[in-house]
């Protein structure tokens, strides 16, 4: 029996990883590229490459996806900056167009005219000017003055904050990294209006939606979705039907004649252990406590019941910290658990094992305060560039967590081997 359960769960983590490598590689290799230069057709050149790769930095720094979201991935108190941007650039174009035709705007104009310009945007924003030779996109000098509008009200954005965003005033001030950060929301924006080379999608399958420019759902994406949707559902209900379909059988061996817990008399290892479950508990009624914060952050945005609460505690290090501290906890009791039954079921206990014990206590107690301490003080700008030594560099992966934007990335790490040496050999001497 236990050899065809192994046979089955190898058969599902080579397909599952096999399809996971594959999609990554693809999705790698046929990304949005970042060019070189973004020039004009007039030849003044707009930004750079690097401005688009630091402005992925400079976004990253404030809380990344805790500070609304980039291609759909992210917080949703403030808006998705990629559709902003998109939408706010085909308006920008339109209304520009209009005054030219003596309008006041797009929205006054004729269903006919509106028609026409409508058609005009579409065929301008979805051509690919990407040159791969040079790596430059060449752009219309009409979406040079959107990006220049829409750079001044993004840094107004940022400066001087929103309340219904939860962006507190001063969240970003640099204007170079200003400049910098909406550089790269400009590039997602086109990556998702630019269609791929040959094709007659976008970089991003359409998304998100807008009609001004003729993005709508394509017919893989809707097919995709709900065959993923079925299959999920089909693969729960095959694997609950092939377990209650087993024939029921006894335990093997003989079952001890007394609970292992019941009477224990505990070891100078389980005694140091107990403080464990403490922590535990004080980490998940903090992580509640930022939940109620978080959520009434959407409602409140510079608050909390009157008070400014988003001077000490904006809400991208809340939720960063609502967030993390579930991965916390619960990784604690797994460490917490296990130190504390090995003794009791094996009635042994290895030598040096409360020292361990407590020693690992101090690395997890480093590792927790390390960890909320890091993430305030980037978000906060304390840190200066250092949150750049374990920045995710390569943009084209730029779903990455926001805890990689600043040193405390690399606390999880600590936990891992806190984790591998709570398991290890030598711990498991007692059973």
């Amino acid at each position: 029996m236990y050899r065809k359960l192994w046979i089955a769960f190898i058969v599902v983590m080579v397909v599952s990883f096999s399809v996971l490598g594959g999609a990554g590689y693809k999705a790698l290799h046929n990304g949005p590229p970042v060019p070189t230069q973004v020039v004009t057709t007039d030849g003044r050149v707009l930004l750079d490459g690097s401005t688009i790769q630091d402005g992925q930095g400079v976004w990253q720094s404030i809380g990344g996806q805790e500070v609304g979201s980039i291609w759909g991935h992210g917080a949703y108190v403030a808006p998705d900056w990629t559709a902003d941007w998109l939408h706010r650039e085909c308006v920008f174009i339109l209304d520009h167009w209009a005054h030219a035709l003596g309008a006041e705007s797009y929205a006054v104009l004729s269903p006919e005219s509106q028609a026409a310009l409508r058609e005009r945007l579409q065929l301008m924003m979805r051509q690919n000017t990407y040159d791969a030779a040079s790596g430059r996109i060449v752009l219309d000098p009409v979406r040079a003055e959107a990006f220049e509008a829409l750079s001044a009200h993004f840094s107004d954005v940022f400066s001087n904050g929103r309340n219904e965003y939860a962006i507190p005033r001063g969240a970003l001030s640099d204007p170079e990294k200003l400049r910098q950060m909406s550089a790269f929301f400009w590039w997602t924006a086109w990556a998702s209006g630019t269609n791929r080379p040959s094709l007659n999608i976008s970089y991003t399958q359409n998304w998100p939606h807008e009609p001004l420019i003729g993005n709508w759902p394509t017919g893989a994406t809707v097919v995709w979705s709900i065959v993923s949707f079925v299959l999920l559902l089909a693969g729960i209900g095959g694997m609950v039907w092939y377990f209650a379909a087993q024939e029921k059988s006894p335990p093997e061996g003989s079952l001890p004649d007394r609970d292992p817990l019941l009477g224990l008399n505990p070891t100078p290892s389980q005694r140091a252990t107990v403080k464990y479950f403490f922590v535990v508990a004080a980490l998940w009624v903090v992580q509640v406590a930022l939940g109620a914060i978080v959520a009434h952050y959407g409602v409140e945005g510079s608050g909390f019941y009157g008070i400014p609460l988003d001077r000490w505690l904006p809400y991208s290090v809340a939720r960063t910290w609502h967030l993390q501290l579930g991965i916390f906890w619960i990784a604690t009791s797994w460490l917490a658990t296990g130190l504390y039954i090995a003794p009791a079921v094996s009635d042994a206990e290895p030598r040096g094992q409360r020292l361990g014990v407590n020693v690992l206590f101090v690395a997890l107690v480093a590792v927790v305060v390390g960890s909320l301490a890091g993430e305030w003080l980037g978000i906060q700008h304390k840190l200066g560039n250092l949150w750049f030594l374990a920045r995710h560099t390569r943009l084209r992966v730029c779903r990455s967590w926001p805890a990689l934007a600043n040193p405390a990335a690399r606390w999880p790490v600590l936990l891992a081997l806190a984790y591998v040496e709570s398991v290890s050999p030598r711990s498991q001497k007692a059973g």
